[in-house]
């Protein structure tokens, strides 16, 4: 039987969402293991983390142009296995300086493969005429969850993190290979802008107000990959395996909420739905800033990950929906321009962390889920004029 054969093409998607998710996610359990290892303060990690951000912005304002001529196929077999290696590679770095330089070449595929991934499913969701661009994410976090689960197991048996991203690296190689290598890109909808793309997706107005529907939700997603495991450890002096299930239990959470999201959004409502999770984002984001038990903080981390689950697939629709202009730039502004937050967060919530405690890494978090809420109706389909 040949590589796929019996994956349909939402399937083929699905399938690319779980597997980009696990090359990415399978270093935030080990945070802290190299945090220890390297000898870095909670400000220093984060500044260095800033080069998984830096290599993904840059991907994302440039690699518009480029990414149907080399094909969406040949984007996913590669980059995918492409950011596991570079993050198993970042794992020998034997300082701050050298874990940011190459942590940049993961950012530089994730952002091409971002791209690819949002618009194929966009592409889909319009052939089927109904929604799965929650669906598709919640097998990100599917895949998210596995490699946090993973990565908690292999901690809390003392295998090196080294060793452990070299076995994901040949794991998720060899899924890419069953799973993509039949993958055929989807065309593009009759509806989608004919312009050409320029080098530089420059966010419109309606973009910057898509941003900040997403802001909480992206910058509490990177609070809790990035730290979570930390938080545990730090706060409550968790073992290696409950530390690293923290990350699991966010995105767990985040991948069944994502899984059902679709429906209630086309009963309900974008809006409604949108300014629901920003409250249990709010919520969740609370109660890990004032939790006295690690029960309860697990609890803030599950509500955290509900709370983010449906924002960013809602603005990304959004944002492909759009046309003012062709739908790789829309999808490319607004990806590269809320990657910010990834960009800003980790030093500033590290500064937090070092300065007035981890726990106000989260609880700083409190006036985007405000400002949030002000945003969400961006989220609604307006009529042309």
């Amino acid at each position: 039987m040949p590589a796929g054969a019996r994956l349909s093409p939402p399937q083929r998607v699905y399938a690319a969402f779980l597997l980009y998710a696990m090359a990415i996610g399978g270093i935030f359990p080990r945070l802290g293991d190299l945090q220890q290892a390297l000898g870095l303060s909670e400000r220093t990690l984060g500044l260095a983390l800033i080069g998984t951000a830096s290599g993904t912005l840059i991907s994302l304002t440039f690699a518009g142009r480029w990414l149907d001529r080399l094909g969406h196929r040949q984007v996913l077999l590669l980059g995918i296995p492409l950011i596991a290696g570079a993050y198993a590679l970042a794992s020998h770095a034997g300082g701050a300086l050298a874990l940011y330089l190459l942590l940049v070449p993961a950012g530089l595929c994730i952002g091409a493969v971002e791209i690819v991934v949002n618009l194929e499913a966009d592409r889909i969701e319009h052939q089927l005429g109904q929604r799965i661009m929650s669906r598709a994410h919640a097998f990100w976090s599917i895949g998210f969850f596995g490699a946090g689960l993973l990565g908690a197991g292999v901690a809390q048996l003392g295998v090196s993190v080294q060793a452990h991203l070299l076995g994901m690296v040949l794991g998720i190689g060899a899924a890419c290979v069953w799973a993509l290598r039949g993958f055929e890109a989807a065309g593009h909808r009759p509806d989608s802008h004919a312009g050409a793309t320029p080098r530089w997706a420059r966010p419109t107005r309606a973009t910057l107000v898509l941003v900040a529907a997403t802001l909480a939700a992206m910058v509490l997603e990177g609070a809790g990959a990035e730290w979570s495991a930390i938080y545990m450890r730090d706060v409550f002096g968790a073992t290696p395996f409950l530390a690293g299930a923290a990350v699991a239990v966010g995105a767990g959470a985040q991948a069944a909420a994502r899984w059902v999201a679709d429906g209630f959004v086309e009963r309900h409502g974008p809006l409604r739905v949108a300014r629901t999770l920003q409250a249990l984002l709010g919520t969740g984001a609370a109660l890990v800033l004032l939790a006295p038990h690690p029960a309860l903080a697990l609890l803030g981390f599950g509500l955290i990950g509900v709370g983010t689950s449906a924002m960013f697939p809602l603005a990304m629709s959004a944002a492909a929906q759009a046309t003012d202009r062709p739908a790789a730039q829309n999808v490319a502004a607004l990806a590269q321009t809320s990657f910010l937050a990834f960009l800003v967060g980790p030093p500033l919530l590290g500064w937090v962390a070092t300065s007035l405690g981890i726990r106000w890494s989260f609880g700083i978090t409190l006036p985007l889920v405000a400002l949030a809420w002000w945003a969400c109706t961006a989220l609604v389909p307006r009529r042309p004029g």
